[in-house]
């Protein structure tokens, strides 16, 4: 274990979590074992015409490399007993070696089947899928342009950049997917940071819509917020408090249309949101610049099962604290959120790429109050980035926040005792979403897009509680 980084026993994206919405299998077919990823192709009506329709779930464990050749008459993706045993990033080379038999397995059906029948050598124009392999951590989608020799350790092979739509072709896929909270590597950037999850539920696998219940990963923080310059010795301010998400990524391919480019797409993340924290004392930063204070940094490379092809999806997340004030203002003020989120980027033949963003928060005050004249902004937000085999396709900035102001006037007299303060206060509630589409998303053998596409900021605000400042 690595100095200030926690594993966590073994986000495939709580599942951003094994919810399989795909296409019921074909009549009679036998259910998988739980945890197992299916490659079903279901028929429809009493011809058996295929309708393209690819399942979609978290990856088994052992997940299986996929392969299709761009030339010869069956381009259609197929798994494979090929394992990428190496890969070097920097030149592109990977060695390409038969994945050894797995001790205490079953007898091999003596009916072949097409889907994992499979050439034992790697050949020119071969398009390959892996899951996360030595050198390859974040899983490899690559072309062979050259077959370098054998070694002692399988086939060198030179390889560039490929596209999904080089293996999925025609066919179709839908889903969205949980990734397992104890899959994420939890780099802790606060020592007073506890990291907590659960799964709860067995794992269920049933028609179109089924889901399979997993629990949430949950940080907890505490951290002392900067006292404002010019403030007395006796000013300081604490945040505590916790974020609780179950993330899950969405995938969708429409099959090939115009140009050999699918004609739809979608990879977003989303989930639910709980969180609550608590705001005490005179807080501000000074620089009217707001102060963003990391506690958590969290990863996680979940494995989308696509029918045949293992689809790598790579998810980042960091959770953080936000203070903005001009450190006037006294503030005690506890607040718990819950909701659910969603961002991601869109792709239709003909439009090209489009972001999509929402959020639909609720919150409960259980103590506001507010002192003196001046502002104050909290949020405890994350900043998420999901991609595909490495490359980030989108990125997203949930920030729930609270805000509190106050305003009026305080007089005080040499002739009078005391003082006297007339005004009001306020504090609010909001979320902002705001993110940004990557020329990355290509992987999915869409048109490169020309620059980054915002997605555009999302900003909604409530009143928690006011008052008047008398006294």
């Amino acid at each position: 274990m690595r100095h200030r980084r926690a594993l966590l026993p073994a986000f495939a994206v709580t599942a951003l979590f094994l919810a399989a919405g795909c296409s019921s299998p074909a009549p009679h077919a036998a259910q998988p074992a739980a945890g197992q990823g299916q490659d079903v192709r279901a028929t429809d009506g009493p011809t058996g015409d295929t309708d393209h329709s690819l399942t979609v779930a978290a990856a088994p464990a052992a997940t299986a490399t996929a392969t299709a050749s761009t030339s010869g008459t069956d381009r259609r993706a197929h798994k494979t007993t090929l394992t990428v045993s190496s890969y070097d990033g920097r030149t592109r080379r990977a060695v390409i070696a038969k994945a050894p038999a797995r001790h205490g397995s079953s007898q091999p059906s003596t009916t072949p089947s097409p889907s994992s029948a499979a050439p034992h050598k790697a050949a020119v124009g071969d398009v390959i899928a892996s899951a996360p392999a030595p050198g390859a951590p974040h899983g490899l989608l690559a072309k062979v342009t050259k077959v370098i020799g054998e070694t002692d350790r399988g086939t060198e092979v030179q390889t560039e950049p490929a596209a999904l739509n080089s293996l999925l072709g025609d066919d179709t896929a839908k889903g969205t997917v949980p990734v397992d909270p104890s899959s994420f590597a939890v780099d802790k950037l606060l020592p007073d940071v506890k990291v907590s999850w659960s799964k709860a539920g067995d794992v269920h696998v049933g028609p179109k819509g089924a889901t399979v219940p997993l629990g949430s990963l949950r940080l907890d923080v505490g951290a002392k917020v900067p006292t404002p310059e010019g403030a007395p010795v006796s000013a300081s301010a604490s945040v505590s408090g916790f974020v609780q998400v179950a993330p899950q990524v969405d995938f969708r391919y429409g099959g090939t249309g115009t140009d050999a480019a699918p004609g739809s797409a979608y990879l977003g993340v989303s989930g639910d949101w709980t969180s609550g924290w608590a705001v005490k004392g005179q807080a501000g930063v000074g620089t009217g610049t707001p102060l963003r204070i990391p506690f958590a940094k969290l990863h996680a490379d979940p494995v989308l099962q696509v029918g045949p092809v293992p689809v790598v999806v790579n998810l980042d997340l960091t959770c953080y604290v936000q203070i903005s004030g001009d450190g006037h203002v006294t503030v005690d003020v506890e607040q718990s959120l819950k909701g659910a989120f969603e961002a991601g980027g869109t792709f239709e033949a003909g439009k090209g790429w489009t972001p999509v963003s929402s959020a639909d928060m609720t919150s409960t005050p259980v103590r506001a109050s507010l002192t003196t004249a001046g502002s104050l902004k909290t949020a405890l937000g994350a900043e998420a980035s999901v991609g595909l085999y490495g490359t980030v396709g989108v990125t997203a900035d949930l920030a729930p926040y609270l805000r509190g102001e106050a305003s009026g006037t305080v007089t005080a007299s040499s002739d009078t005792p005391g003082a006297k303060a007339e005004g009001t206060w306020g504090v609010y509630g909001g979320v902002d979403l705001s993110g940004t589409l990557r020329i990355q998303l290509s992987v999915f053998g869409t048109p490169v897009l020309q620059r980054s596409v915002p997605l555009g900021s999302l900003h909604r605000e409530w009143k928690l509680a006011g008052g008047s400042l008398t006294s």
